[in-house]
């Protein structure tokens, strides 16, 4: 349940819909494409904790294994990845809430920001996801796509045929193989809360074969369970329907308005809500405590490393983390801020594998050409969104290594 929890949101809900308008039908094989990609990663993420169990993911791995300055590429193409993320997280939740309650589309943005708001003060609060929320959130998921697939089957039977013909239909201006890469991308973000198990070393036991057994299972069953939306939500609508750009933040509730089953629409568009505030909550309380490690190591101001007078909330880094959010949902278009999450989360994972590369042999769990292979697919994935997105994030990770070179003290490198 974890394992789903920790995987099943965002993607599923909105970028499903941001990628079949890129690739057409084709869509499906991007999903598999994805999750292959997003396996070798977790196996990687899984080796690095099990020899390295501590808080802070690939930001510390960069720092042990790597060289600190890639290190703190990490930490910063997390905290852009994430924070991107999370404001798709945002505006999905804020779409499908409004077509349930059908108002007006002018409310969008501004409801996307109140929810970052809402999520933010929930958070400086010293609340926290339980394990309980955590079971009823995925509980409240799970329904809502079983319903979209069971009650959306026949339709999607009918007019399949139509429907998934031509399987390679890219969006115009885009070769069938630049498109289903670009889509890859964007759907390989949908598989990335992986790295949520990968930390569980110290918790389970036998975790070096545990934590990996883990990883692959939770990946093939979300995979067959994206596949399976995507087939039905092809098959009923076509690509053309779940990818309308006045639709496109509410793809699936938008496909289940077409299902005989009346309910199955606001169904989706509950769980839809339910899921990304959750996804939400888990992004402001993740990506603070991220900032929280670079204040104290000097790697960003130092203000964002202290606690609050009780010694249980990062204040600041949970300000600036909300702020930076609220920003990005202010662009209004999911397709901008996925493919910019998706760039930045492929560059946060290909210095994962590198980090896993550099493994020494005894601590090694797998083969080496295993990480090789993830690397060559964070990278090959990066740089098919679009060029737009993929040129202004280079330019900000550049910008940013650079400033830390300036800046940072040798005695805190």
């Amino acid at each position: 349940m974890m394992g789903l929890g920790s995987i099943v949101g965002t993607g599923v809900f909105v970028s499903l819909g941001v990628a079949a308008g890129i690739a057409g039908p084709a869509v499906l094989l991007a999903i598999v494409i994805g999750a292959f990609v997003a396996s070798f990663n977790g196996l990687s993420s899984a080796q690095l904790a099990a020899d390295h169990p501590v808080s802070g993911g690939t930001y510390e791995y960069g720092y042990r294994y790597l060289r600190p300055w890639l290190g703190f590429l990490a930490g910063v193409t997390f905290l852009l990845a994430k924070s991107a993320s999370a404001a798709t997280a945002a505006l999905g939740f804020a779409g499908y809430l409004l077509g349930l309650l059908g108002a007006s589309d002018r409310w969008h943005v501004p409801l996307a920001v109140a929810g970052v708001a809402a999520l933010t003060a929930v958070v400086l609060a010293g609340m926290r996801r339980s394990n309980a929320v955590n079971v009823a959130v995925v509980s409240v998921t799970m329904l809502g796509l079983a319903t979209f697939v069971v009650s959306g089957a026949p339709t999607a039977i009918a007019n399949g045929a139509a429907n998934l013909s031509p399987f390679f239909a890219p969006e115009p201006d885009a070769t069938a193989l630049s498109a289903l890469l670009n889509a890859s991308a964007l759907m390989f973000v949908a598989f990335t809360g992986y790295g949520r198990i990968a930390t569980l070393g110290e918790e389970v036991r036998e975790p070096k074969r545990t934590i990996p057994t883990a990883i692959v299972v939770a990946l093939i069953v979300v995979a067959v369970l994206y596949v399976l939306v995507g087939v039905v939500g092809v098959g009923a609508v076509g690509t053309g329907g779940l990818a309308a750009v006045e639709e496109r933040v509410a793809p699936l509730a938008t496909a289940a308005r077409a299902f005989v089953f009346a309910l199955a629409s606001p169904v989706v568009a509950i769980a839809a809500v339910t899921a990304m505030l959750g996804v939400l909550l888990n992004l402001v309380l993740g990506l603070s405590r991220v900032l929280l490690a670079m204040g104290r190591r000097g790697d960003a101001p130092r203000v964002f490393g202290k606690l609050d007078p009780a010694g249980t909330t990062p204040t600041a880094a949970v300000v600036a983390v909300g702020v930076a959010i609220a920003v990005l949902a202010l662009v209004g278009d999911v397709r901008t801020t996925w493919s910019f999450s998706a760039f930045t989360v492929l560059v946060y994972y290909a210095v994962t594998n590198l980090a896993a590369l550099a493994l020494p042999p005894k601590a090694r769990m797998f083969p080496r050409w295993l990480a090789g292979l993830g690397l060559a697919g964070c990278l090959g994935l990066a740089f098919f969104v679009e060029p737009g997105v993929w040129l202004v994030g280079t330019g900000i990770l550049a910008v940013a290594v650079l400033l830390r070179a300036a800046f940072k003290r040798p005695r805190s490198a």
